[in-house]
């Protein structure tokens, strides 16, 4: 016998080629850079949405400007044009004091001058009114007349540069308020352009009266005539104490009237008469309920009152459900002053207004309650303006000096609460969550809560991966384990290019084409998905327990073919049951004709109380879960496929079922790659836009009513982005709403990874 010869080993074959080294090298660091760019890249990212949101929550600065002097006299109303660069002083004689604030040591200032009224001289003048609003003066007289003035400013730019602000009275004749010839002590106007309405308060002898008078105007084709009184109204039967305050809205629908025991009387006109519609205290609670200060914020449909202890409260008009009318109600309370209001003036960009006394200034925002600015400034305030465009403060002395301060507030209404908290708005009886960042109107609130936007992604992508969960992780569950190959290399490709479907296709087909139909159809549609569930759970059963001789009739794999047809069986008879409970369950009265009506889209309503809409959440869970459906489908069907035969085939040698099989030995080992696919699924939910904007409608809302539509932090970027102010506070809340949902996807990414290892380390195939 032949000895057998030893094998000779080559030590070339073991050696690796410089070039395999060198490409091994390159592609490690090749891919440990290409690693760390893309975190540096999303650092980057998250940096660049920081430091555009991080503005939004500085406070004012203000910063001083200059001082003027202005000609001592005894003033009682101050106020300025829109530039602050004419300011000008009311005595009480009437005459208007203008002071040039540009340029003090230039050639073209101006030095302080007077305009007065035309029939000044004719008159003495007991009250002088301010509207900042209209930049309107309101005079009374001592023989119980009224007149108007409007400060009119016109700006010209003459070739050498710079801004020239020039300024003319216009003025109406003195018309009588009362028959009473005696002094005017308070005075209010409103105009809104269809109504005029002038209150005066008088005193005859010991009793105080109370009149209005409403005001037309006759227009021409050569322009507006001027006021005249067309009727007069004796309200004194409301008075039952001593008025101290008195303001008219700019609506002209009502007078208020502040007592001095701190009672505030609301009367409401409604064309042709004066109706008290209301009486309330501002300051129950308080020892002393007097009420120091009472003026008007932007839009007069709030109150700003201050009292004698600083107290500082605003109220404003809400709807009363009991009463089916607008009435007022406490809605703000700010940090003490200390003490009452001495002065008080109102943006006329938003909902700020300045306020204090004696050595304070505090700059305060109505909406979120906060106070923007405040500071005990070196000098005795007799007098305060706001800026028309909020970009200066101006301050008159006890010493006649007028002092000038830059005001940077870009962003005034941003604060945790308003992103993040319940406001109660105005005209709302209740706090609440909203988003509405426009209006129709410059007094317009914005409303910009992020919690509905929050919430309303949250609603998608449950609404979303309820559908599409169960339908993916099923099929493909069956495509991997129980498909037959030659089935299976057409189904995976199938879904694969379901994926490549772009949103908006889908949100348009959603809008127009299924939302009406499932709207129209809503009890047919819970019928037939019902029964197609219970279908298949009866007819598995079932199968199971028919005789071997019949199953193997069917080849392993191809046992869809005997439930594909049960199913759109079942379907077919729970589309046309649906009609039939419709009709016999789902009725409601019609209010205006007593008829029964079968209709969900009405009987849900009338029964829960909540809405129902055409576009809603139902119709995005069916067409997102569409888009969902193929990730991750595709990314479980790899991960159970890439289990190791030999642990199916271990399982089914032990006897094990192929259904045991793949729930206890394929499903656990690939439980890491599964969670993955949800993972994925999941994020691809919560940035969906397209579909989200068509086919819900894009409201903001904070239920989770299946019926109702909703709008997401990634639809509410893309519609409002391109119509954002640059830089403006809507631009930057934006770029807050990114932040958040950037937050958002990176904490579920984080948890998610952390599962992913434990399940991948516990279902370890291979050590």
């Amino acid at each position: 016998m032949t000895k057998q010869q030893p094998l000779k080993t080559i030590p070339e074959r073991f050696v690796v080629r410089p070039a395999t080294l060198w490409f091994d090298r390159f592609m490690n660091y090749f891919i440990t850079v290409g690693g760390l760019s893309i975190i540096i890249a999303v650092s980057l990212i998250f940096v660049f949405i920081l430091l555009q949101v991080l503005p939004l929550f500085r406070g004012a600065r203000v910063e001083p400007q200059g001082t003027f002097r202005v000609p001592g006299d005894d003033y009682v109303v101050m106020g300025t044009d829109e530039w602050s660069e004419l300011p000008f002083f009311v005595n009480r004689r009437g005459e208007l004091i203008f002071v040039d604030t540009v340029d003090p040591g230039g050639p073209d200032h101006r030095p302080p001058f007077t305009q007065t009224p035309a029939w000044l001289d004719e008159v003495e003048v007991s009250v002088v009114a301010y509207n900042a609003f209209r930049s309107q003066l309101l005079y009374g007289t001592s023989d119980g007349r009224f007149a108007t003035v409007d400060v009119q400013y016109e700006a010209t730019f003459p070739e050498r540069g710079g801004r020239e602000v020039s300024v003319q009275l216009r003025e109406t004749p003195l018309m009588r308020i009362s028959p009473a010839e005696v002094p005017v002590q308070r005075l209010a106007y409103g105009n809104s352009g269809n109504q005029a309405i002038v209150a005066a308060m008088q005193q005859v002898h010991d009793r105080y009266e109370l009149h209005a008078v409403s005001l037309v105007q006759q227009r021409t084709l050569l322009g507006d005539g001027e006021l005249s009184v067309d009727r007069s109204y004796d309200l004194s039967e409301h008075l039952d104490g001593k008025p101290e305050h008195l303001l008219v809205p700019s609506d002209a629908d009502g007078v208020l009237i502040g007592m001095d025991d701190g009672r505030v009387s609301y009367l409401h006109f409604d064309g042709h008469e004066f109706h008290k519609r209301q009486m309330f205290v501002p300051f129950r609670d308080l020892d002393d309920r007097r009420i120091v200060s009472m003026d008007f914020l932007l839009g007069d449909v709030s109150l700003v009152f201050t009292a004698s202890c600083g107290a500082n409260r605003i109220f404003s008009l809400y709807r009363d459900p009991q009463r089916d009318a607008r009435v007022w109600g406490h809605t703000k309370t700010f940090p003490d002053l200390e003490r009452g209001a001495s002065f008080y003036s109102a943006a006329m960009r938003n909902k700020a207004f300045l306020i204090g006394g004696g050595h304070i200034a505090s700059l305060r925002y109505a909406t979120t309650e906060s106070v923007r600015w405040e500071e005990a400034l070196p000098f005795w305030i007799t007098h305060a303006a706001l800026g028309p465009r909020y970009d200066r403060m101006l301050f008159l002395d006890d010493q006649y000096t007028l002092h000038c301060y830059r005001l940077n507030d870009p962003h005034p209404q941003a604060a945790w609460r308003t992103f993040f908290g319940r406001i109660q708005y105005e005209g709302q009886s209740a706090p609440e969550f909203a988003w509405q960042s426009t209006g129709g109107r410059d007094d317009f609130e914005r409303k910009l809560s992020l919690v509905p936007l929050i919430l309303g992604t949250l609603k998608g992508t449950f609404y979303a991966m309820i559908f599409a969960l169960p339908i993916a992780l099923l099929a493909a569950i069956y495509t991997s384990q129980f498909l037959r190959p030659e089935m299976k290399r057409f189904v995976k490709p199938v879904m694969e290019i379901m994926a490549s479907l772009p949103s908006v296709v889908l949100g348009f087909l959603a809008a127009l084409w299924l939302a009406p139909i499932i709207s129209n159809a809503v009890p047919s549609v819970l019928l037939a998905m019902g029964a197609i569930i219970v279908a298949a759970l009866v007819v598995g059963y079932l199968w199971g327990l028919l005789p071997q001789r019949i199953r193997v009739q069917l080849k392993p794999g191809y046992e869809f073919l005997a439930f594909v047809p049960v199913m759109l069986l079942v379907a077919y008879a729970g589309w046309q049951l649906g009609f039939v409970a419709e009709r016999h369950w789902f009725v409601v009265e019609d209010p205006s004709t007593g008829l029964q009506i079968a209709d969900f889209r009405l009987w849900f309503p009338y029964a829960t109380g909540l809405g129902f809409e055409q576009r809603n959440a139902f119709v995005v869970g069916f067409v997102m879960g569409f888009a969902v459906i193929p990730i991750i489908f595709t990314i479980t069907e790899d991960a159970l496929s890439n289990v190791p035969e030999a642990f199916r085939s271990g399982s089914l040698a032990l006897g094990a079922s192929r259904w045991q099989t793949a729930i206890r030995i394929v499903l656990p080992t690939a439980s890491a790659g599964i969670f993955s696919a949800i993972m994925i699924g999941l994020g691809r939910a919560v940035g969906e836009t397209m579909i989200v904007v068509m086919a819900t409608g894009n409201t903001p809302v904070t239920e989770f009513n299946p019926f109702t539509g909703m709008r997401t932090l990634s639809a509410n970027i893309a519609v409002e982005l391109p119509e954002a102010p640059y830089l403006g506070t809507l631009y930057r809340t934006l770029f807050l709403g990114a932040l958040v949902l950037f937050l958002m996807t990176f904490l579920v990414n984080t948890v998610a990874e952390i599962l992913r290892q434990r399940l991948r380390e516990k279902y370890r195939a291979v050590e």
